[in-house]
């Protein structure tokens, strides 16, 4: 199990948290996903077939790209 922690500047309300969290927990392998207004930033464990990759093009695709 892996975890990676990404910056996400474009999470601004409860809307873009509920939109991270339910299209990355559907991308196979993703254990878990915590996303904060707060902080702006998305925390996310996984194991394979799920890579940093996969999860880094998913988040660019539903326009919320992230920063290591």
């Amino acid at each position: 199990m892996s975890t990676v922690t990404y910056s996400v500047p474009n999470i601004s309300c409860g809307h873009c948290v509920h939109t991270i969290t339910t299209e990355l927990k559907e991308l196979a392998g993703v254990q878990e996903v915590k996303a904060s207004t707060e902080t702006k930033r998305v925390e996310v464990r996984f194991e394979a077939p799920a890579t940093e990759a996969a999860i880094e093009s998913l988040l660019a695709a539903i326009n919320y790209p992230a920063v290591k």
